[in-house]
């Protein structure tokens, strides 16, 4: 691969792990073992059975937590911790044929990436639960599982259009974040303040004395 390709393999898994990163492992694993793309060294031990059989059934979980709400939150929560260490393992990985300052560069930018993606993902999640139905956020987990599979698939096939789209969602990460973060604080407000107005619960006073 040459170095475009590579820098955009690598942001590109950095950027997809921040959704999903099972779906990405998965992605990279098939894509090396049907001959898509020639992963670089760091990254061959994806195309294992094991590791995309582990991958696979860690998908397959994810899949059915993230479509239901409440549950989805509290998974993306825990993820917090994996995703965005994901992202930036995956980023230098492939990056890992370069110059070890570039490398080590992709990692943190890979990681950064992961970071802004997940933290996007996760805003829009709890959005989506304070509707009562359930359909926009089975429909918002089903846009992130082929979002992250797209951004992998054009990293792979289509470096100069990735960066280009890397772009458009930095932009879009940024002008996103500040106002999810605003409405978030706001809805927390709202409650915490509504529930400070009907006071403790009718078991749980104190004595009138």
């Amino acid at each position: 691969m040459d170095t475009l390709s590579t820098l955009a393999l690598s942001l590109g898994a950095g950027w997809a792990s921040g959704l999903n990163p099972y779906a990405t492992v998965l992605m990279l694993g098939l894509a090396g073992l049907s001959g898509l793309v020639g992963l670089p060294a760091d990254l061959q031990v994806l195309q294992s059975p094991w590791v995309l059989g582990a991958a696979g059934v860690l998908y397959a979980i994810n899949f059915f937590a993230d479509k239901v709400p409440a549950v989805d939150s509290v998974n993306d929560f825990i993820h917090t911790f994996l995703r965005v260490p994901a992202g930036a393992v995956l980023a230098a990985a492939a990056a890992g044929q370069l110059d070890p300052t570039v490398t080590v560069i992709a990692g943190l930018v890979g990681g950064t990436l992961a970071a802004g993606a997940h933290a996007t993902k996760s805003g829009m999640r709890v959005l989506a639960n304070t509707s009562p139905e359930p359909f926009s956020n089975i429909a918002l987990s089903f846009v992130d599982d082929i979002f992250a599979v797209g951004i992998l698939w054009v990293a792979i096939k289509f470096a100069l259009i990735f960066f280009g789209l890397l772009a458009v969602g930095l932009i879009v990460m940024g002008w996103l974040l500040p106002r999810m973060i605003r409405l978030l604080a706001g809805l927390f407000r709202r409650f915490t303040g509504r529930d400070a107005r009907q006071g403790p619960p009718v078991g749980l006073q104190g004595p009138s004395w």
